[in-house]
């Protein structure tokens, strides 16, 4: 024979809750038919866990109950690797009865009368312990063993809530555990927001597929997952969720009016704004207060994203309901470094084309950009050679303007000066250093007008306009 008792248990499982007394009881049977049993309970931690009744005697046949008490009251539980266990001893009482000092000294006589009959782990279980776990432990292989087993002493419904702190705290391993053992991946919150919002919310790429490969579905009137991914500039996760929800629309408007432009402008997210343009995102929309995404981008002096705007916007001089522009609030945010873009620039542009050298010279003190390019690629050097202005050329390149540069078509500015006929201003720019590419472009500085405009190389396709917005 190699026990005399037998636990009705492999594993005891305790329900740990924070700061109060814990208890749990199992029982033991006597194997013997004719002799009863004393029995010895010890833990590998006497220091935290101890029992009600340490020693006892179990009649022949018979089965006696032992209640293991969590004695150190604690916010955390005494979680250990290995788990801390239970070891049961027994000894053959041939008369059945025995003082507990008695049952003490029989059981520190080590020898062959003392049976080792079951060494039991002890398993912390219940919402508290998972929860724990969740906000607490980083070891992920302890965790997943400790995991599993708390996650035994939960009911559903609290499987379910404690789905969400492991979304928050980015616990892929735990997210999936927790779906195994049966959460509800469509649970809503007291907004009836999704579970996906959550894990947007905490930009974890990995627990947002879990959640959809699971299931979860978002509620297109109240989720705003992908302004909230926008507001973090997580394209991959915007790219993961328009691929999820076909139907979800790169233009809704949160309660303020707001789409995933605005909340990726108010950042100065570049990435994401472009993601969404390509989707068919609209940069023109107006919030309730009348501002549309370049207003917040240029109230908040993101100049990357206001230049990305511009490209799609028409909304640049478009006031809001506090009758102010974009440039306006740049101005009174004190962004100096976006005036340019803003506003100065195309003062600038006009004052070149129209010949206004005093509003060239103000938009240039005010810090204009002097090489600043149009939607053409065309700088300010390029109007005013274009025009003929004269004057307005060698203010220009006495601020630094790029004498060479080219625009979208590969143009220079001698190059808009000889298909206009602009002798004067092509022989400046020329004695500024411009190059001379060409016979026939030589032929201005000899006034052979004829020669140089029917040069097919020079004549710009959008130099036959008479006038350029």
């Amino acid at each position: 024979m190699d026990r005399l008792v037998q636990p009705d248990v492999k594993e005891v499982e305790l329900a740990f809750k924070r700061g109060q007394k814990c208890t749990t009881t199992f029982r033991l049977t006597n194997l013997m038919h004719t002799m009863a049993v004393a029995v010895s309970l010890t833990t590998t931690n006497p220091s935290v866990y101890s029992f009600t009744q340490p020693f006892s005697i179990i009649p022949p046949l018979s089965s006696s109950s032992y209640t293991l008490v969590l004695s150190r009251q604690s916010d955390h539980p005494p979680l250990s690797s290995p788990p801390d266990a239970i070891t049961i001893r027994s000894t053959m009482l041939p008369t059945g009865k025995a003082h507990l000092d008695g049952l003490r000294r029989l059981f520190a006589k080590p020898g062959p009368h003392v049976f080792r009959d079951a060494t039991i782990p002890i398993n912390l279980v219940g919402p508290h312990v998972v929860e724990f776990l969740i906000t607490h432990h980083t070891q992920i292989s302890e965790t997943d063993f400790f995991f599993k087993k708390a996650i035994s002493g939960c009911t559903g419904s609290q499987i379910t809530t404690l789905l969400r702190p492991a979304i928050v705290n980015c616990k892929a391993n735990l997210v999936t555990d927790l779906i195994d053992a049966g959460a509800d991946v469509n649970d809503k919150d007291s907004n009836g927001l999704s579970m996906i919002g959550l894990a947007v919310r905490a930009g974890h790429l990995d627990v947002a597929k879990i959640l959809i490969a699971s299931g979860c579905e978002i509620d297109h009137r109240v989720d705003r997952v992908l302004h909230e991914a926008a507001a973090k500039n997580r394209v991959d996760l915007m790219e993961v969720l328009c691929a999820a929800f076909g139907d979800i629309d790169v233009n809704s408007v949160d309660s303020d009016g707001r789409t995933p432009i605005h909340a990726a402008a108010v950042m100065g997210f570049v990435e994401a704004i472009r993601f969404c343009v390509r989707l068919g995102g609209e940069a023109d929309v107006f919030d309730c207060n009348g501002w549309s995404p370049l207003h917040f981008a240029a109230a908040e002096g993101h100049l990357e994203a206001v230049e990305c705007l511009l490209e799609g916007s028409n909304g640049k001089y478009v006031v809001n309901n506090d009758g102010k522009t974009a440039f306006a609030l740049a101005v009174e945010n004190e962004h100096l470094h976006l005036l340019d873009v803003l506003h100065l620039g195309d003062r600038l542009h006009r004052a070149a084309r129209v010949g206004d050298i005093q509003g060239m010279k103000s938009c240039l003190a005010q810090g204009a950009n002097v090489n600043g390019k149009d939607m053409n690629g065309w700088t300010p050097l390029h109007r005013a050679a274009f025009k003929g202005r004269i004057e307005c050329v060698n203010l220009l390149l006495d601020h630094g303007a790029q004498v060479d540069v080219v625009d979208d078509a590969g143009y220079t500015p001698l190059q808009c000066a000889a298909e206009a006929g602009q002798v004067q201003v092509a022989s400046l720019l020329i004695a500024h250093g411009a190059k001379a590419n060409g016979e026939s472009l030589k032929a201005v500085v000899s006034l052979d007008l004829d020669r140089f405009k029917n040069h097919p190389s020079l004549v710009h396709p959008l130099c036959h306009e008479k006038e350029r917005a």
